[in-house]
């Protein structure tokens, strides 16, 4: 019978592997029985409180017992909706406004007072007290039986571009797509041991959490602050013996920037996957030189297609100014490249990037005009109703009839009368050899380019490299190095914080 609920992996491995460790940090592991028997618990107990296809947040730190109340929310017919107290005040009260959710589970008694801060007014419940009561196995059962493929199970908070938080709606359905497919790319089985890198309240943990529950695998969630010291991140992969890890760039380039791989090498790594960003191939190659027999592979993929859709698993050298491709699409999703009168463009031509398939999401959660303006009709198809999403994302093919990258349509800017993507200067300051990270914002009211820098070079010397590379018209207007180019929670690097920062220093 096919497969159309996501703790079908949970149940299948449980009976399998019941006291192999399944999610484990620096404080506890738990076993499969464990995330099983607990989870059934709190479905049971938020069932019982009449939550069925109700919003439920998960105010928890990041911890194996967060992990598990999301799959009790899935138990109990609800979804899930991740928060932190590590994200801004204004973001989680923008968000509980949002959802008008009845219950939330803490962690603890502070959380659940700093919960009431926010102006949450529903039942707030701590994990332990749900995961003590009974499991109702009569009413798991009938919830089950209403559940359909298209049900959401979760619903994470994405930025938008008004100021105001997105949350996406995901579905059992193209989850399950998403993980049969990532795991037939990166080859997960039972051996795979997993170094989860981002917050849990990002659909990027997707690639740890689920693929987990189907083969009996294991996710070790790192630390954050070991982020801050390249070289104990290291050897802490090679105490857990990590083999697989799928991170945003900036965190592989922190490691490989500050030359970690002169001191301590990941034994242990076969699998690299990586995405998010691009891949500077000078830092790549780093990794490539430290890890010579290791596969790599590039993702591509917005939050509204649930995750990733695009891979690239690199087969040749590059050189240095190039651009790694993203790849072609995972089975069942196609990817269209559409101009500005909505066709396809030429081979070699760019476009934007529109999904179409059972990856896409519900939608935008209580946003019915976002939704539409971002999950429209195929204007390629005007014989029945078919939604694409719109990713914002431009891309062309190659030679090779590979897609790659070029820019979000807002990075595009018209400068000196030149059509400029602001990619293309980063990734030529990115080729010099001291840099360790770059990225350019706009001034539109004054029309200048603002290049910020991290690395081992003035300001004078990086502007006359780049009077070698690059012609005059794209020249930053003004640039500033920081000791430490921002990041999201995420672990990429932080626009939105530079264009703060740049704001605030013209005052």
């Amino acid at each position: 019978m096919q497969q159309t609920n996501v703790l079908e992996y949970l149940e299948q491995t449980v009976g399998r592997v019941p006291d192999k460790t399944a999610f484990a940090d620096d404080t506890e592991a738990m076993t499969f029985a464990q995330v099983y028997r607990d989870s059934r618990a709190i479905g049971s107990a938020l069932a019982r409180r009449g939550l069925e296809r109700e919003p439920v947040v998960v105010f928890m730190p990041k911890h194996p017992r967060t992990v598990t109340a999301f799959f009790g929310c899935v138990y109990g017919g609800s979804h899930y909706v991740p928060i932190d107290e590590e994200m801004p005040r204004f973001r989680i009260e923008l968000i509980l406004e949002n959802l008008r959710a009845r219950m939330m589970i803490c962690h603890s008694e502070s959380d659940r007072q700093l919960a009431r801060d926010f102006g949450f007014d529903g039942e707030i419940a701590l994990y332990e007290q749900l995961a003590a009561e009974p499991e109702d196995e009569a009413l798991l059962a009938q919830i089950r039986d209403r559940q359909l493929d298209t049900d959401p199970i979760y619903v994470v908070f994405t930025s938008g571009s008004t100021g105001i938080p997105k949350g996406v709606a995901a579905c059992h359905r193209s989850v399950i797509d998403y993980i049969e497919n990532l795991s037939q790319v990166l080859g997960f089985d039972e051996n795979t041991r997993f170094a989860n890198q981002t917050p849990l309240y990002f659909d990027a943990c997707l690639k740890e959490l689920y693929p987990t529950l189907k083969f009996g695998a294991t996710t070790y969630l790192v630390p954050k602050q070991l982020f801050m010291f390249p070289v104990k991140l290291v050897e802490y992969l090679n105490e857990h013996r990590i083999n697989t890890i799928c991170w945003v760039v900036s965190a592989l380039t922190t490691i490989s920037a500050l030359r970690t791989f002169e001191k301590v090498k990941p034994q242990y790594l076969h699998t690299v996957a990586f995405g998010s960003e691009v891949f500077p191939i000078r830092q790549f190659d780093l990794w490539r030189q430290a890890l010579p027999q290791a596969r790599f592979i590039n993702l591509y993929g917005p939050t509204e297609a649930t995750g990733m859709c695009c891979y690239y698993e690199v087969d040749r050298p590059f050189a240095l100014d190039e651009v790694m491709p993203i790849g072609r699409p995972f089975h069942n999703t196609e990817i269209l490249l559409l101009g500005q009168d909505d066709k396809p463009v030429a081979p070699g031509q760019v476009g934007e990037i529109c999904v179409r398939g059972t990856s896409l999401t519900l939608g935008y959660y209580r946003d019915f005009a976002r939704t539409g303006e971002a999950f429209v009709q195929n204007p390629l198809n005007d014989r029945y109703p078919e939604l694409i999403y719109r990713t914002g994302d431009l891309a062309r093919r190659n030679e090779r009839g590979e897609l790659v990258f070029v820019s979000r349509k807002d990075h595009q800017i018209k400068h000196m009368g030149h059509r400029i993507e602001l990619g293309e200067i980063e990734v030529n300051v990115d080729l010099l050899e001291p840099i360790r990270a770059s990225c350019c914002i706009y001034d539109k009211q004054k029309g200048k380019i603002i290049l910020y820098y991290e690395g081992d070079m003035t300001a004078a010397e990086l502007v006359s490299a780049l009077k070698q590379r690059l012609p005059r018209y794209m020249l930053p207007n003004l640039v500033l190095p920081l000791e430490r180019m921002p990041l999201t929670a995420n672990g990429k690097l932080d626009r939105t914080a530079l264009q703060r920062m740049y704001e605030d220093g013209k005052e």
